[in-house]
C-alpha cells in the first residue's frame, strides 16, 4: 500500500505544471506615459520601443497598469504611469517572479522641460545627478517673508537655501555612476536629432540664450523631479538653487520632470536587498518644452507643438544604440558595467 501511494504521488507531482522560469532582464527601458497603443497610432514615450525594437512580447504584471512589453534577447519595456505612479510601478516589476532583475541596466528614456540656459528644445540629456524636489515645505508666496527669493524650502531648514534633510521620504540626491553615464554619452554624443519649424519658431523667443537657440544635440545634464509640474521663471531659478544646493555645487539643473526623484528612490531601496543593482542605472531625458516662459510671454505653460513628438523620437535614437550595445555586450557586461571595464 505504501509503494502504490508513493507511486500515485509521483504520479500527481509529474503532473504538476512546471514554474516558469523567470525572464533574465538584460535592460530594462522605463517610460511614463503611452498613448493610446502600443503600436500603430499616435506615439507616447514607448510605442518606438515596440515598434522599432521591437517589444514583441507582452504580459500583465500586477500592480503595473500598462501590459509590460519584452524581447526574445532580454529587454523590457514598462510604462510606469506618471508622477507618483512611477513608484508603485517600479516596485511592482522588481517583486514580480517573472523577472530576474539582478543584473538587469535600466534606461529612464522619456521627455521634460529644459532650462533655456543649458539646452535647446528636442535636445537629448544624459544626467549625472537625480535630485528629488517633493520634499519640502511651502510658504505661499504671497506671505513669505522680504528677504525670501520664494516659499519653498528644504524640511529640517528654517529659510530658502539651506540644505535641510529629507531623512525617512527620500534619499533626496543620486549621483549615477559616472564609469556609466560617459560611456552612455560618448557612444551618442554625435547622434543627429530632428530638428524642424516648429522647434526652430520656439527656440526664437529666447534670443538672450545662446543655449535655447542651437539646433538640438546630445549632452551631459542633470534632472529635477517633483511630482507637481511647475513652470516659470521664478521657478526655473528655484531649480537652478536646489540641484546646486543638494549636489553640494557639482550639479546643474537642465531637464524637469515628475518620476525619476521616485525612481531613483525606490531602486535604491530595492538594492540595498540585492534585488536590483543602482549602480547600472541611466536617466535620459529629452527636451519637449522649456520650462519658462519667454521674456514678456504669459506665465501660463503652452506646450510647442511638436516639441513632445520630437521628444520622443531624441529619445529613441539616444537611448536604443546603448541598450542594444548592453544586449550585444552581454557577455562582459552582465558581470562588469562598461566604464568600470579592466583594461
Amino acid at each position: 500500500m505504501r509503494r502504490l501511494l508513493a507511486f500515485v504521488a509521483l504520479l500527481l507531482f509529474a503532473a504538476l505544471p512546471a514554474a516558469a522560469q523567470p525572464i533574465q532582464v538584460k535592460v530594462v527601458v522605463l517610460a511614463a506615459f503611452e498613448v493610446g497603443e502600443d503600436q500603430g497610432d499616435d506615439p507616447g514615450e514607448l510605442q518606438f520601443w515596440v515598434e522599432r525594437y521591437p517589444l514583441p512580447h507582452s504580459l500583465k504584471v500586477p500592480g503595473v497598469d500598462h501590459p509590460v512589453r519584452y524581447s526574445d534577447d532580454g529587454v523590457v519595456g514598462v510604462v510606469t504611469g506618471m508622477r507618483a505612479r512611477a513608484r508603485e510601478s517600479v516596485a511592482a516589476l522588481i517583486l514580480s517572479p517573472r523577472f530576474d532583475l539582478s543584473k538587469a541596466y535600466w534606461i529612464v528614456a522619456g521627455i521634460a522641460g529644459v532650462d533655456p540656459r543649458t539646452a535647446s528644445l528636442g535636445s537629448a540629456a544624459w544626467a549625472r545627478w537625480v535630485v528629488d524636489a517633493d520634499p519640502a515645505y511651502e510658504m505661499d508666496d504671497r506671505d513669505i517673508p522680504p528677504d525670501w527669493p520664494w516659499g519653498l524650502y528644504s524640511p529640517g531648514a528654517d529659510r530658502p537655501r539651506v540644505k535641510g534633510s529629507g531623512e525617512g521620504s527620500s534619499g533626496m540626491v543620486w549621483k549615477l555612476d559616472p564609469g556609466l553615464v560617459n560611456w552612455a554619452y560618448d557612444l551618442t554624443r554625435d547622434v543627429a536629432l530632428p530638428d524642424g519649424p516648429q522647434l526652430q519658431a520656439a527656440r526664437a523667443g529666447y534670443p538672450e540664450e545662446p543655449a535655447a537657440l542651437k539646433p538640438p544635440g546630445v549632452l551631459l545634464g542633470d534632472v529635477l523631479g517633483t511630482t507637481r509640474f511647475w513652470h516659470g521663471e521664478r521657478r526655473t531659478q528655484w531649480a537652478r538653487d536646489w540641484v546646486r544646493m543638494w549636489t553640494n555645487g557639482a550639479g546643474v539643473f537642465v531637464m524637469t520632470d515628475c518620476e525619476d526623484q521616485g525612481t531613483l528612490d525606490v531602486l535604491t531601496l530595492y538594492g540595498r536587498e540585492g534585488r536590483v543593482d543602482v549602480g547600472r542605472v541611466l536617466v535620459l531625458r529629452t527636451a519637449s518644452n522649456y520650462s519658462r516662459q519667454p521674456r514678456g510671454a504669459s506665465p501660463v505653460l503652452k506646450f510647442t507643438e511638436g516639441g513632445a513628438v520630437a521628444g520622443f523620437e531624441a529619445a529613441w535614437r539616444v537611448a536604443s544604440p546603448v541598450a542594444k550595445a548592453l544586449v550585444e555586450g552581454w557577455p562582459s557586461y552582465a558581470d562588469t558595467p562598461p566604464g568600470r571595464q579592466q583594461p
